[in-house]
């Protein structure tokens, strides 16, 4: 095998007045290609996404939207002296530009400027607040010298889609005619279609016949054996010119930074994976992992940065395709079973295998296998009906020996390909002669030093009750010691069930230890049951809570909590959650086997936590909140939204992606948020969900949504509309800027025009980022007051200057404390900003949010709207998963042989559930 990397409610029939805040003007568009999808994928932004903006930012038009009239552009306040101006960032890219020229035919003419480019808000000023220290970031600078870059398309025929082959390729041409043909130049290559040299070659077009050796695996079996492969190579000046903006330039010199570790290592996405550049590991099931790097040329307030940063990933063992399945079955003279199929067909899919029985090796692609045994299936070729064991016996002389396994399959669904199973047994930049001496581009050796400062925690309300009623968090965590919640919610009506064979007399123990604990931390819960504590089958969860759900439906014994012990197997977590939350409105809490017989105080802590915030209660508040001091949120009514998607995991095509959307339900605590989900289609980004409307026969247009709903929900729970809109967005790449930014800003313009005429409170749009690869160190170890003990950096590091964006508002914040290894701070970037936050006040606000997570008494490293709607959307997953499958999804079907996809509604949630926070 070759290796890889591894239904809305009625509304109110009036809010209160609307607020004065005129809707923006949207221009519709989208700037630069998307990135690829899914989260974590940081793909570079387009040219025409990043360009400066002055004032909020620009979004789509809408027919249900209230105004087009945009509010004046807010005056910046002063810059701290350490911060670089905005006006030396602009002398900076001006003079990276006339560095970076780009040859181009004397006729050619600048394209004009496009009216539909999505472009973010420039940033408001830099931060002041907070004791200013001095971190590290692995961001290495780069310094260039003045070149003519000259851009080349390339064809290769035949066409080959391995960029790896094709690499090989275009190397061999230069090895054969670089001092000739080529001028002496060395082209940078990019796999694909392009290649880039500093000055012209001395052609506007030449064809070239490349021969490369036939022992390397073949792109495809149009040669015969033993022959060498040709190919026709066509270089030809674009007819273009390439290059206008320094994002485009940026392109190009990633592509001369990546031409040497694309040639030596293995290459996923924009990170590199050998053998050599570390000891690899065992994962098991014939996995193991390489290490490397990622590598990304990026555009700082500091000029041009190579950011760098170790990397790890998994690939399949270059093993026999049995020898693979044998991971999962050790027998393979017998038929696999049905569980251990489904496994090894969501291992094995998409996975190329490289065949050798024909002389030659021919590499396809496995798409499935066969649920027959290979000597049950059947196949015509030359109007004849074989099984495949007959075919490979008569055709190829090879009598096959594991015949009961599944056959691999392969090619299209016109044409199936059915094969056995037993076919198949460092960077020195400155050195490097393309990057240094042709290019004029030279890496600086460091990490780079950079300004920072470490906001102060927030003071944390609690009960007054307690002997501690407040406290000042030291290091990004606390203890619940003398402290009660800040509102302790009520449980009446509960009971416990049990599913764990290996327990009995130690259930009641823990429930009583559990209740006692919830009511010396505040709560008022009754030490008594509604039913008596009872154990039960785990082959039968179902019926199980069913029979508790029948038993408690009388008035005043209706269930309010019912905690669950779950099963000494794993895997039922998911179908108690769906079972209880959308089929019986139960709100439960698992607890694990293994902590019914302790008696760790901290688990019970923290399990009351949690059952206090699935009750309606608050754990606690920012003493800012209370006082009405947090600005731009306390001296109105706001409302906090959060929301993410979330992916299956690669090789489940028919399962849907998942969003979530949650939204803070009080004001001005904004600790409680309500949480709502939604299933679309596989792998899209975008939320689908956030507004809808359908024309009704009886009813005319009716509106719906999640955005909608949940301010609509604000309203009942507050007795206000919401004046402010703040949206954290999780889980979005750099490449779907515009795009998310375009559609979902749209759709939460038409859900606040659905609910009342004229109704535009202003929104600031925030896009939150975990999976980046920046890193921020400790510029000295020793320095106490400036690390952890664990050599971290502290908890409220901010850095909003030089390795950030040079003009946008973009700022990394080390929320919480590192457990162990690197702290990974958040990047968070405003795409859109109608409230004309301070740096100071938004930095302010969301490391003070990441102090009020429900689940714990420590600062998190996201904030928490955007935290809660991770989890809503991975407790959704639960819903529509079939665990008798290995991980696979009822979700949606493939409907045409295109691979369209029918998806299926997720099961609505009752709505005593998402009243409260079910998802912790």
């Amino acid at each position: 095998m070759s290796r890889r990397g591894g239904g809305g409610r009625r509304p109110d029939s009036r809010l209160d007045q609307p607020t004065q805040a005129r809707a923006p003007s949207f221009q519709r568009g989208g700037g630069g290609a998307a990135g690829p999808r899914g989260r974590g994928r940081q793909g570079q932004r387009g040219g025409a996404g990043s360009g400066s903006h002055s004032g909020s930012g620009a979004a789509p038009s809408s027919p249900h939207t209230a105004s087009t009239s945009t509010e004046p552009a807010p005056s910046s306040p002063s810059v701290s002296a350490s911060a670089p101006s905005s006006s030396s960032v602009s002398t900076l890219v001006e003079e990276t530009e006339q560095k970076l020229t780009l040859a181009a035919p004397a006729a050619a003419t600048l394209p004009p400027s496009s009216s539909r480019a999505v472009r973010l808000p420039v940033r408001p000023g830099f931060g002041t607040r907070g004791r200013k220290c001095v971190v590290r970031a692995n961001h290495f600078m780069v310094q260039l010298a003045k070149r003519d870059i000259h851009h080349y398309d390339v064809s290769i025929d035949p066409e080959v889609t391995s960029q790896k082959i094709n690499r090989e390729i275009i190397s061999q041409l230069i090895n054969l005619y670089r001092l000739t043909n080529l001028g002496e130049r060395i082209p940078a290559y990019d796999g694909m279609k392009s290649i880039y040299t500093a000055g012209p070659l001395p052609f506007e077009s030449k064809e070239f016949i490349i021969t490369l050796p036939d022992s390397d695996p073949r792109p495809s079996s149009s040669a015969s054996p033993g022959t060498e492969r040709q190919f026709r190579v066509v270089i030809r000046l674009a007819s273009q010119p390439y290059v206008y903006t320094l994002q485009k330039f940026i392109q190009v010199l990633d592509v001369v930074l990546r031409a040497a570790p694309s040639e030596k290592h293995t290459v996923v996405g924009r990170s590199f994976f050998s053998t050599d550049l570390g000891p690899m590991g065992q994962l098991g099931d014939g996995i193991e992992y390489w290490r490397g790097y990622f590598q990304s040329l990026r555009p700082t307030q500091f000029g041009l940065s190579l950011n760098i940063d170790v990397s790890a990933s998994s690939f399949y063992k270059p093993i026999l395709v049995t020898e693979f399945v044998q991971y999962y079955c050790s027998d393979l003279s017998r038929p696999l079973s049905d569980q251990v199929r489904l496994k090894v067909k969501k291992a094995l899919k998409g996975i190329k295998v490289v065949l050798r029985h024909m002389g030659y090796n021919l590499s396809c692609k496995i798409t499935g296998i066969t649920s027959q045994p290979m000597s049950q299936v059947m196949f015509t070729c030359d109007n004849e009906t074989r099984s495949v064991v007959q075919y490979f016996l008569e055709k190829h002389k090879i009598a096959l020996q594991f015949t009961s396994l599944p056959a691999l399959e392969a090619g299209t669904e016109e044409r199936r390909i059915y094969l056995p199973m037993e076919m198949a047994r460092e960077n020195a930049y400155n050195e490097d002669t393309l990057v240094n001496n042709k290019f004029g581009i030279q890496v600086a050796d460091g990490l780079t030093s950079v300004d920072a400062r470490i906001l102060p925690a927030p003071m944390l309300k609690y009960h007054k009750s307690g002997r501690e009623a407040s406290v000042n968090p030291d290091f990004g965590q606390w203890n619940m010691i003398n402290k009660k919640m800040f509102n302790g919610g009520t449980v009446q009506v509960w009971t416990c069930m049990n599913f764990s064979t290996r327990l009995n007399h130690d259930v009641s123990g823990f429930c009583q230890r559990l209740v006692d604990m919830c009511n010396k931390k505040g709560m008022v819960f009754n030490p008594r049951p509604v039913i008596p504590i009872s154990s039960s089958n785990p082959n039968q969860i179902e019926k199980a809570l069913v029979d508790v759900r029948n038993k408690t439906t009388q008035p005043g014994k209706q269930l309010q909590l019912l905690i669950i012990i779950l099963p000494d197997v794993s895997r039922s977590y998911g179908r108690i959650k769906r079972v209880c939350e959308t089929e019986l409105g139960i709100v439960s809490q698992c607890c694990q086997p293994k902590h019914v017989s302790s008696g760790n105080m901290q688990y019970f802590e923290n399990v009351a936590l949690k059952i206090n915030v699935k009750v309606g209660g608050r754990n606690t508040v920012l003493d800012d909140a209370v006082q009405k001091r947090i600005p731009l949120v306390t001296d109105r009514p706001t409302i906090i939204f959060g929301a993410d998607v979330t992916h299956p995991q690669p090789g489940e095509d028919s399962s849907p992606s998942i969003a979530a959307v949650v939204a803070s339900m009080d004001w001005p605590e904004v600790t409680k948020y309500r949480g709502l989900v939604s299933a679309q289609a596989h792998n899209e980004e975008i939320i689908q969900d956030l507004y809808k409307s359908i024309k009704d026969p009886q009813r005319g247009l009716v509106h719906g949504g999640m955005i909608r709903e949940l301010l609509i929900d604000f309203r009942r729970s507050t007795n206000f509309k919401p004046h402010r809109i703040i949206f954290y967005r999780d889980g979005v790449s750099e490449g779907q800027f515009s795009q998310v930014l375009l559609h979902e800003m749209n759709a939460i313009r038409q859900a606040c025009a659905s609910i009342e005429e004229g109704y535009a409170p202003p929104v600031t749009f925030v896009v939150v980022q975990k999976r980046h690869h920046t890193r921020l160190f400790p510029a000295d170890h020793n320095r106490h007051g400036l690390t952890d003990k664990r050599g971290n950096i502290l908890p409220g590091t901010v850095v909003d200057t030089q390795i950030c964006h040079p003009t946008e508002f973009d700022f990394y914040l080390n929320s919480h404390a590192g457990i162990q290894g690197t702290s990974r701070p958040t990047h968070y970037h405003v795409l859109y900003d109608e409230n004309r936050f301070t740096a100071d006040d938004l930095q302010m606000l969301t490391n003070n949010l990441c102090y009020t997570y429900a689940r714990c008494t420590r600062s998190v490293s996201i904030v928490p709207p955007a935290y809660y709607a991770r989890l809503a959307a991975f407790r959704a997953r639960f819903y529509i998963e079939d665990e008798t499958s290995a991980g696979g999804s009822t979700g949606g079907t493939r409907s045409t042989a295109e691979g369209s996809l029918a998806i299926r509604p997720l099961p609505v949630i009752k709505d005593n559930v998402k009243d409260v926070m079910f998802y912790c």
